[in-house]
């Protein structure tokens, strides 16, 4: 074999797949098709919209003490060129730091499209045409997944866009159509709107991010409407149609929506198709790669890790995938994910939870209690002027369990550890009203929440 294990894609989840590797003394080799490493993570995803997010985020944070310096809305103009730029000097810095720590590790870099031979050997084309053969004992596929671009959608990348495209614009339009309610869709409506763009959103649900909490979904919807977004809920489109000098969305209701620019963001595809899986005898569904608990697919040697295997296709556990398929390819190690996952939405607010939502506890007929924080009723909060933040919660009323972590609001993605920590080392609501919590901060907010919790418990006792 030329390699002990080859990992085809750059992006995080084969980024430690290489390293993981290489500490384990293995001949790791990366095979990336696109000419800069990273992958949707760090070229057109995550780094790259959260950067952006949080120049949006800057200027719209004008409460509290920072009324003082709340920016006159004319700055927000011609705003977007400069945001780009500064977003790929990020992009560059962070690539520069992965591609030394690959280095360093002894990752070999190939370039060029790689596609199955058989189950041990990869066919590697490069962007001048040659063509090698490359074996390696173990292979792991982290090719990653692209936005969904449906044939009747009539994408240009300077009107009608998708959710990398949208990424390079250097001009802010007017008026911006979102189609979509999901995660994605809701994160560029906060970028968009909180620069100064009038947005609409499209969405055949009823709610935004139907699968969390009502109460932390509103305090989102909120905001939205604070910036001056409009929805259109349960709603179809039936087409969207490119104009002098804007687009036409057209609705399964009749309604006509006119905007400078439309972002379709529905869903996302799987970076599949070039591989020639069905050559190494790897099954998949619809491109989306089967895998056990292991991320082994239907051929124990080939693995599958991140936006590959499908949900939760988040940068966060693609990169523990990855770890973990090379740890059980050459130690036998079998993986144990931490119970209690993290999750979060890059919106304004910030949305982060982990564990069960309400309605999920009582779908299971568990007894609970619910705690509630709001982040003005602490002294930071009143200090950042964040008046509808929110920490929420679900506590087992049997064992005082926490069940579920709720936040909405400033550093939500940040404060949800701390919950994270507590559910997935048993701990109960008590530990977190015993604990000291530094005096003024937003985590204060647990042990208010905590004790609410209590307060609810002893009522039905």
């Amino acid at each position: 074999m030329d390699y002990d294990i080859l990992i085809v894609g750059s992006g995080p989840a084969g980024q430690h797949a290489a390293w993981q590797a290489a500490r384990m003394g293995k001949r790791a080799a990366i095979i990336e098709r696109k000419p800069r490493i990273g992958g949707a993570g760090l070229q057109t995803g995550t780094i790259p919209s959260k950067a952006m997010r949080e120049v949006a985020y800057l200027l719209s944070r004008s409460g509290g003490m920072r009324q003082a310096l709340a920016p006159d809305a004319r700055s927000r103009h011609g705003l977007l060129a400069d945001a780009v730029r500064r977003k790929e000097g990020v992009i560059a810095q962070q690539e520069s730091v992965i591609l030394q720590r690959l280095l360093s590790h002894g990752v070999a870099l190939i370039p060029g499209e790689a596609a199955f031979l058989d189950a041990h050997t990869l066919e590697v084309i490069d962007t001048a045409g040659r063509v090698r053969s490359i074996s390696a004992e173990v292979i792991v596929l982290a090719t990653g997944s692209r936005p969904r671009r449906p044939a009747h959608i009539p994408f240009d990348k300077k009107s009608v866009l998708d959710s990398t495209s949208i990424l390079n614009l250097r001009h802010l339009p007017e008026s911006l159509v979102v189609v979509g309610g999901g995660v994605i869709a809701c994160e560029f409506v906060s970028i968009f709107a909180a620069l100064g763009v009038q947005v609409s959103v499209v969405d055949s649900h009823a709610q935004l991010l139907t699968y969390l909490s009502d109460d932390v979904v509103g305090v989102l919807a909120d905001s939205f409407l604070a910036m001056g977004v409009t929805f259109h809920m349960r709603e179809r489109v039936v087409a969207i149609q490119r104009e002098d000098g804007g687009t036409l969305t057209l609705l399964e209701s009749g309604r006509q929506l006119r905007a400078e620019a439309v972002l379709y963001a529905q869903g996302r595809e799987p970076n599949s198709g070039g591989l020639h899986v069905a050559r190494a005898e790897v099954r998949s569904q619809d491109g989306w790669i089967e895998v056990n608990s292991q991320f082994q697919t239907s051929v124990p040697h080939i693995y599958a890790v991140g936006d590959l295997i499908g949900r939760p296709a988040l940068a966060s556990t693609g990169m523990e995938q990855g770890r973990a398929a090379v740890l059980h390819a050459f130690g036998g190690e079998q993986y144990v994910s931490a119970e209690n996952l993290p999750m979060a939405v890059y919106t304004i607010p910030e949305i982060s939870y982990v564990g069960k939502t309400e309605k999920e506890v009582q779908q299971a007929g568990i007894p609970y209690v619910i705690g509630r924080a709001q982040f003005k009723d602490s002294a930071r909060g009143q200090i950042i002027g964040d008046a509808q933040g929110l920490l929420k919660l679900v506590v087992d009323a049997r064992n005082e369990q926490i069940l579920g972590v709720h936040i909405v609001g400033e550093q939500a993605s940040e404060l949800i550890h701390i919950g994270q920590l507590v559910m997935n080392l048993n701990g109960s609501v008590r530990d977190l009203v015993s604990n000291v919590f530094n005096y003024p901060t937003l985590a204060e907010c647990y042990k208010l929440a905590a004790l609410d919790c209590l307060h609810g418990l002893s009522k039905q006792r």
